[in-house]
């Protein structure tokens, strides 16, 4: 292969995910260095500038992307945040500090347990009758109207609708959710802002405006409700900042339903491209559980996930320096020859199936559990009511570098 694709340009990503390119470079530069494509950036100013950064070393096996991953005192969530651009003034880079998903142990830890109860199997087992009864009148509507906008119409739906009754958000305000998550995420995609800078910090203005108004009725007037608990938390004896619980309320937000429903697009999509295995699927339902974690691995919804080196270290032999942006890629690290066997087919029978979708380490998801709960839940109704989908035009994907996901997926339900 004589070109490798620019892995940190969200265009890359818009005709599908570039395989190709993490298998070449799996077999030949695991820990590949890559300049960073230019960005705007707000300046202290008031203007917009282009910038640059220094480059990241793309981690593309999948031994080194759960040794990186498990390693937080080498490779650092807090240092730089997650992402691979560096955020525009240090003002901004502390306030991701603030965010969960930006922290290292023991940090990350404590914030973690304020939530953590919410998630354990015990309480997401409590929310089953609710995710089952969602489901059934999503997918019913769906069969009766005979197809449609799979992603907003089923995929996008179940997720907000579980999500807003666990923040106590009004679920006619759940479109809410999704917009600001589309906004935020995919903001280099023409239909979500287009790269507008402008677009991107009124998405966040709108969503924390929104959180602070419930976070100050539940300090008043406290709930059964995830936000309850957040605005109500203490950390060592104090209560979350504004930034901090800004920062909770933007990552549960978009992790509650960004990435449940892009496996659950990606998967369908899966079936009807792999009928096999749908058939397989549809004659022994007991393969279920394994083929959520087959659709886990060959989806993988998340691309990347960014960690800055503490000190001189190295990874598969490459020395990395202290500072150093390392990106390990979960997309390239499912499909890895080393750790599974024919890792580029879709296999719903496939055992064991040690995939990286939901993280490694401290960071490992703390919504896997519902997430499981929720594809599940769908894919069992799917199969006993619309066993048949079929593409009824051009799947879209998103142009998006962090976010493995499809914008539209016109089906129609076969008999």
């Amino acid at each position: 292969m004589s070109v490798i694709a620019d892995l940190g340009s969200s265009a890359t990503y818009v005709d599908g995910m570039p395989y190709e390119t993490f298998a070449h470079l799996r077999a030949t530069s695991p820990v590949h260095r890559f300049p960073e494509p230019t960005r705007k950036i707000l300046g202290f100013n008031g203007q917009w500038v282009e910038s640059t950064g220094p480059g990241y070393w793309a981690v593309t096996r999948h031994a080194d992307v759960v040794h990186v991953s498990r390693h937080p005192e080498l490779f650092s969530s807090w240092l730089g945040g997650t992402q691979i651009f560096d955020p525009p003034n240090q003002m901004e880079l502390d306030n991701f500090r603030q965010m969960m998903l930006n922290m290292d142990p023991p940090q990350h830890s404590k914030l973690r347990r304020i939530v953590q109860k919410a998630f354990v199997p015990r309480a997401i087992e409590r929310l089953k009758a609710s995710v089952d009864a969602n489901a059934a009148e999503i997918v019913d509507e769906f069969a009766a109207k005979g197809g449609g906008d799979f992603v907003e119409e089923v995929a996008a739906d179940l997720p907000l609708r579980v999500l807003a009754d666990l923040l106590g958000v009004p679920r006619e305000d759940r479109h809410l959710l999704f917009d600001w998550s589309n906004r935020l995420i995919a903001s280099d995609d023409p239909e979500f802002g287009g790269g507008d800078p402008l677009q991107f910090a009124a998405a966040f203005m709108e969503m924390f405006s929104y959180g602070n108004d419930i976070a100050e009725d539940r300090r008043a007037n406290p709930r059964d409700d995830l936000v309850s608990v957040i605005a109500n938390a203490e950390v060592e004896g104090e209560r979350l900042t504004q930034v901090e619980f800004n920062m909770f309320w933007m990552l549960l937000v978009i992790a509650g339903n960004e990435t449940t429903r892009n496996l659950l697009s990606g998967g369908t999509l899966a079936l009807i491209e792999h009928p096999d295995q749908r058939d397989r699927l549809i004659a022994d339902r007991e393969l279920l559980p394994t083929a959520i974690e087959e659709m886990l691995r060959f989806v993988t919804p998340v691309i990347h996930f960014r960690r800055t080196a503490t000190e001189d270290t190295e990874v598969a032999g490459q020395p990395i320096a202290a500072g150093d942006k390392v990106v390990v890629y979960y997309v390239s690290a499912n499909r890895d020859e080393d750790a599974f066997e024919r890792p580029d087919e879709f296999d719903v029978g496939r055992t064991p199936n040690e995939h990286v979708a939901f993280g490694v380490g401290p960071h490992f998801c703390l919504g896997a559990h519902l997430a499981r709960q929720e594809i599940g839940a769908m894919f069992g109704l799917l199969l006993e009511r619309t066993p048949r989908l079929a593409l009824a035009g051009p799947v879209e994907r998103m142009q998006s570098a962090f976010i493995h996901g499809i914008k539209h997926l016109p089906v129609e339900v076969g008999a």
